[in-house]
């Protein structure tokens, strides 16, 4: 139909969003050259995705676990020894409504490491292994947005505001370094590793996203001389994205995946350890836009073929960046005299309350600490702490889809008498929002015929319960602005129970809602 002007939009249409738990299972065989097993001590793992691939409505993912296993060797009365082992798993999970042209996003988090001693050769380990999935399909779509040239056609207009996809980019970035340990110490055994990406940033310009972070790294050895040492490193992890037409305006959603990690004694280098780990860093950029779309349309002379196009997308997306630091004495048992050595800590959401201004969390602090003792056995002690959390001077809370990303960047933790800890933790937290949007967007025009004419005639309407003035117009075919004059109205406000003159000038051929 001529006349019509469109719009394009870019639709980030979210497909699915989905949390699974699975379960890997692994045996570890102790090396010839360490000694049996009596009891593990402490058991920890970085987990990781190498491959994921999109099938029909399935996630094919592939991984691996990097396991570490302190343990307590049998028939030594002191000394703590280490082994380590990559659990490799593949895993098909149901993704209702994907299929291969679509991105997914995947990353981990080990929920608990559960170790059994088969024989002191032997131990099997269990791995409850948290997957955080999303799918998405970008769909570009034109809706009508203007007719013109036709005078006799009512048209009803409405703000549509949605965050239009600009681009979909990523790159792979891996950090590298040498990691010195003590002068005086030589290396014998890897204990545990633990790893943290914290200081993540993005910045937009020249049709370019920079991504960067830093990753924490930690390792806990032992000796030649059967000590434990600590050596520790912060690794940048910066990568560049070619996105076109993006700026500084725009919103963004970054994922780093991990894909693997490498950790070992550097040949080339004594008193040191060699570190690399491979990420993925996808990014997808939007632009805010509000846009005056056709809602509805009818002619008192003309049938229409109207198509509509179903949109679920996003909008009025936000980043809201703040800092929480937690102060609190924890009390544990048993541990005057023993050496803190290392501390674990955790963030795991309770409860979240939203209400229309606010987010209010109920949050958990998870602390499990290594105590070291006068005959080199280490004991883990746990603790909790809870800490509350608020998004603020927000409108409409309550319709809001929220993820948090709490980042812990310091902790410290003095011992004091009779077993109390005092703990000082910083965390960076960064709240992703946005509101899922859903309409039905018109995608055509098309002139079906003429509708069969009548004489004018007025007739008495009674106004009902969620009635409008635009629809009680289109159902008898007349129009707003006649209906006002008529009825001498001020305005398009008409309230329950109100009796209009309806100017009728054609037979309507249904009585429908468009």
């Amino acid at each position: 139909m001529e006349g019509i002007s469109k719009e394009s939009l870019c639709i980030n249409k979210i497909i699915a969003e989905k949390t699974e738990i699975i379960f890997v299972e692994g045996d570890m065989i102790v090396p010839d050259s360490k000694p049996d097993i009596l009891n593990a001590v402490n058991t920890s793992g970085i987990a990781y995705v190498y491959k994921h691939e999109l099938q029909d409505e399935k996630l094919k993912i592939d991984g691996g676990i990097n396991t570490y296993i302190m343990y307590m060797p049998e028939g030594m009365e002191e000394g703590i020894r280490g082994i380590n082992t990559t659990l490799d798993f593949s895993q098909a999970i149901d993704l209702e409504g994907t299929n291969q042209d679509m991105q997914t996003t995947v990353t981990t988090n080990i929920k608990s490491i559960e170790t059994k001693v088969i024989n002191g050769r032997k131990i099997g380990i269990k791995v409850a292994l948290e997957m955080n999935i999303k799918a998405f399909a970008k769909e570009e779509i034109e809706v009508v947005n203007d007719i013109t040239e036709q005078e006799d056609i009512q048209i009803l207009k409405n703000e549509f505001e949605m965050n239009s996809l600009l681009g979909i980019g990523s790159t792979k970035i891996y950090a590298k370094d040498t990691v010195q340990i003590d002068n005086i110490d030589q290396l014998a055994e890897i204990l545990k590793v633990t790893t943290n990406l914290i200081e993540k940033d993005v910045k937009i310009s020249y049709n370019k996203i920079l991504t960067k972070a830093e990753v924490e790294v930690k390792i806990i050895y032992l000796t030649e001389d059967n000590r434990i040492g600590i050596a520790k490193s912060k690794i940048p992890v910066v990568g560049f994205i070619d996105l076109p037409n993006v700026s500084e305006e725009n919103t963004y959603d970054v994922c780093y995946e991990l894909k693997n990690i490498i950790i070992k004694p550097n040949s080339q280098e004594e008193h040191s350890i060699y570190v690399e780990l491979e990420y993925e860093v996808s990014c997808r950029v939007y632009e805010n836009k509000k846009i005056n779309l056709i809602q509805d349309l009818y002619s008192p002379y003309t049938i229409f073929k109207v198509d509509r196009t179903a949109v679920n997308t996003m909008s009025n997306k936000m980043l809201i960046k703040q800092s929480k630091n937690v102060q609190e004495t924890v009390n544990l048992k048993d541990i005057e005299g023993k050496k803190l050595i290392d501390v674990d800590s955790f963030v795991v959401m309770q409860k979240e309350t939203k209400i229309n201004s606010k987010i209010l969390y109920e949050m958990e602090l998870q602390l499990k600490f290594m105590f070291l003792g006068n005959n080199m056995q280490t004991e883990i002690k746990d603790a909790t702490i809870p800490f509350e959390y608020v998004v603020e001077n927000l409108e409409r809370g309550e319709t809001l889809n929220t993820q948090n990303d709490f980042e812990i960047t310091t902790q410290d933790f003095v011992l004091q008498d009779g077993g109390n800890i005092a703990c000082h933790i910083n965390m960076k937290v960064q709240t992703d929002m946005y509101r899922k949007t859903n309409a039905n967007l018109i995608s055509s025009i098309e002139k079906e015929k003429d509708r069969e004419e009548q004489d004018y005639s007025l007739m008495l309407y009674i106004v009902k319960k969620d009635d409008k003035l635009w629809n009680i117009a289109k159902e008898f075919g007349s129009t707003t602005n006649a209906i006002i004059k008529t009825n001498n109205l001020e305005n398009e406000e008409i309230t329950i129970g109100q009796k209009l003159y309806i100017p009728k000038y054609v037979r309507m051929q249904a009585n429908t809602y468009v």
